[in-house]
């Protein structure tokens, strides 16, 4: 199924998913395992019923990986704030890791979160599993997790960035297992995993187990390269899709001019990120859609953009659609960067993912004059020129970028 096809059938099934926000409760399993309704989680957000039972959570998520920051870290007085915007609205699903803004993801949204009682908002965090080797490693560090976010127990949690290799070694150390066992101790309500690679592996990861949620990254761009077939593989299986990176790492709330045009013609007010959620928004078994918000700009934009949300109409899908021919995407070597940042930080000093968002924007956009101005703005020791070929970046990137020889071709076109 390519993009055309997709898109021309997609609304038919969505309205199945995007459910008002009106008479849907959070709904949060008690210690005994039963399901009760949250009083503080409506708000004008859609919500989407999990399979599970009468429990519901918003379609928009907080992805707790690109929170403002300031000289020392996290800048918690405007992340905090943005919380509290996201809580008010009814967007009440936070989604962390162990090793996010270096291990503080973790312990702000534990201290963000403290002054609330622990039904009103649901939170995901996720087992390291690839860099633990043995059961008292993951009883480590699921503890501190605990401590870190005060949080009791997680509503979600996943064995994080599944691939081939690391699945293999998830299934060695028994992480599933491990998980379970902590689900039948009432201090993890769901159990899930994220994923970064092919359908192949996914399917075998689908169906070894039994999932109540799958993160996998799903956006407009790569639909007809990837993101289809990972979405099918899941709904296939029966699994509830999160989704990360709907905006493949911001590059697709900046898109060429052209494309904005059509975009802004159409809708004067929408912003182009808005387009993007929508489409993702639009798949009716994705569960919630992650959003890395680092401002409160955004996140008052993602707050319209899913308040009643609405489908993609078949006049808007043919809007997208000329948008994406004007904007005449070109697939490079590190165009899959999603600005995780778990390259960093690399032992010579290369801004490696600011240098691929500025480089990948050129070759979407075709503005290479942009592109060199933002390039020039970067240290010189920040620069592609800089890398050494240590190669330490290699085993770190999710995406399987050759981060090297990538910044070796942008060095090449920088000087041709």
């Amino acid at each position: 199924m390519d993009r055309r096809e997709f898109i021309k059938g997609v609304t038919a099934f969505a309205a199945l998913g995007a459910l008002g926000s009106v008479g849907i409760s959070c709904g949060q399993a008690s210690e005994n395992g039963s399901e009760k309704s949250t009083q503080n989680a409506i708000g004008p957000i859609t919500r989407r019923p999990h399979k599970g039972g009468p429990f519901s959570t918003p379609l928009l998520g907080f992805g707790m990986m690109r929170l403002p920051e300031g000289g020392s870290g996290i800048d918690r007085k405007k992340a905090s704030a943005m919380v509290e915007r996201a809580l008010a609205a009814g967007l009440n699903y936070f989604d962390t890791a162990y090793m996010y803004h270096g291990g503080e993801s973790e312990k702000f949204i534990g201290q963000a979160l403290a002054s609330h009682p622990r039904e009103s908002y649901l939170l995901t965090d996720k087992l390291p599993a690839w860099e633990l080797n043995s059961r008292r490693e993951m009883e480590e560090t699921f503890d501190e997790q605990l401590r870190r976010t005060r949080a009791g127990y997680f509503d979600f949690y996943f064995i994080h960035w599944l691939n081939d290799g690391n699945w293999e070694h998830a299934q060695k150390l028994g992480a599933y297992e491990f998980i379970k066992e902590k689900q039948r101790q009432g201090l993890v309500r769901r159990v899930g995993f994220s994923y970064h690679g092919g359908p192949e592996c996914l399917d075998r990861i689908a169906s070894s187990a039994e999932w109540d949620l799958a993160q996998v990254q799903l956006n407009f761009r790569d639909w007809d390269s990837a993101s289809h077939t990972l979405y099918e593989t899941l709904t296939r299986r029966g699994i509830p899709v999160s989704v990360m990176g709907p905006l493949g790492g911001g590059t697709l709330a900046s898109i060429s001019r052209d494309a904005e045009a059509i975009l802004r013609k159409a809708a004067p007010e929408a912003s182009t990120a808005s387009w993007m959620f929508r489409f993702i928004g639009s798949l009716p078994n994705v569960q919630v859609v992650l959003s890395g918000m680092s401002t409160m700009e955004q996140l008052e934009d993602n707050i319209r953009t899913f308040t009643d949300f609405r489908p993609l109409t078949d006049e808007e899908r043919s809007v997208l659609r000329q948008a994406a021919e004007a904007a005449n995407w070109k697939r490079t070597g590190s165009s899959k960067c999603t600005g995780c940042r778990y390259c960093m930080p690399c032992p010579a000093g290369v801004m490696i993912p600011d240098v691929f968002r500025a480089y990948n924007r050129y070759r979407e956009g075709g503005d290479r004059s942009r592109f060199t101005t933002e390039y020039a703005a970067l240290p010189a020791k920040g620069r592609a020129d800089a890398c050494v070929d240590c190669k330490a970046c290699l085993s770190k990137c999710p995406q399987k970028i050759e981060i090297p020889r990538h910044l070796r071709e942008i060095v090449a076109e920088l000087n041709g």
